[in-house]
């Protein structure tokens, strides 16, 4: 193989190693956006709990022996 056909080839190896980690790192930005959302939801659920003054799930709560 001359020079120029190992530099393609070279080339064409990073090519495709690019692709995957683009490819990689959209699929953990939409999971990202999907986490953030579910956390808006859950964090305003938590809040109209709050704001409705009902008490904490009994996981959250002492024991009545502490």
């Amino acid at each position: 193989m001359d020079r120029i056909e190992m530099l393609e080839e070279r080339i064409a190896h990073l090519i495709r190693a690019l692709e995957d980690i683009s490819d990689v790192v959209a699929q953990q930005g939409r999971e990202i956006d999907r986490l953030t959302r579910h956390t808006h939801l859950l964090m305003e659920r938590e809040a109209e709990r709050e704001a409705m003054g009902l008490e904490a799930p009994e996981a959250n709560q002492r024991p009545p022996h502490w």
